[in-house]
């Protein structure tokens, strides 16, 4: 069972967002065990203090390095013996998180993420303490506890049995360096809005050619950056090559 631990001051934010949806289910079905770690507890002073002003002069505060390594030292030493431990510290200048990082760290045993405050941590947190520095992307957050909980979340529904169809997460966008294809619902006609006709013929094999065009083509189209990552095979330059399908 992979555990997670997420290091914040502000854990009641991270236990609300635990209780709902896939993450709940996956914790109760045993599949996955994540705690919300408050670093308060790892502090040595009466007021719990986790941050200070910074070295050499500056404006805003930040993180302490020796509650944060109080807190990793423990974690470390609750885990079981030999099992290794990736520690993550959230951070927006750190290497973009992917769907191929959330399955690399899917595979592993135990996480610890740190989540970030103030103006950052210091210094020495990322040079001697972690292993990963993570970003969700290229803006500034009030906090890591977001960034920790969308890779938690996708970390979790990539473990055996999160998900109803064990099959989804090969299905989902990202998989392979393509968006997902369309998908819909009835009914069948909604203010003119139509369902593409070959969805309902119940030939398997077309529809599947169907969907395989639409991912070639929403992600040439909307992702061409993710598009240069991909080697399209000869069948799918066929499919590219192809009249598109009645709709």
């Amino acid at each position: 069972m992979l555990r997670i631990d997420i290091l914040t001051i502000l854990p009641e934010m991270i236990e609300q967002a635990l209780n709902h949806s896939i993450i709940k289910r996956a914790r109760d079905a045993g599949l996955v065990e994540i705690n919300a770690v408050n670093l308060r507890d790892f502090t040595t002073d009466k007021h719990h203090v986790t941050d200070d002003t910074p070295v050499g002069g500056g404006g805003g505060m930040i993180m302490k390095v020796d509650p944060i390594a109080r807190a990793l030292d423990a974690l470390r030493l609750a885990n079981k013996p030999g099992q290794p431990c990736r520690v993550i510290l959230t951070d927006p200048r750190g290497e973009a998180f992917t769907q191929a990082k959330a399955r690399e760290l899917a595979a592993e045993s135990h996480l610890i993420f740190i989540c970030g405050h103030y103006e950052g941590v210091d210094e020495r947190v990322r040079e001697h303490l972690v292993t990963d520095t993570l970003s969700i992307g290229d803006y500034v957050l009030t906090g890591g506890e977001l960034p920790a909980l969308v890779m938690a979340d996708a970390v979790t529904r990539l473990q055996p049995g999160a998900l109803g169809d064990e099959d989804a997460p090969h299905k989902d966008s990202f998989s392979e360096p393509l968006l997902e294809y369309p998908q819909y619902t009835r009914p069948r006609s909604f203010r003119g809005w139509e369902v593409p006709e070959i969805l309902f013929g119940g030939h398997h094999a077309q529809i599947t050619r169907w969907r395989r065009k639409k991912q070639l083509l929403r992600t040439r189209g909307q992702r061409p950056d993710l598009w240069g990552q991909f080697s399209p095979s000869k069948e799918d330059l066929k499919l590219l090559d192809e009249e598109e399908p009645s709709s």
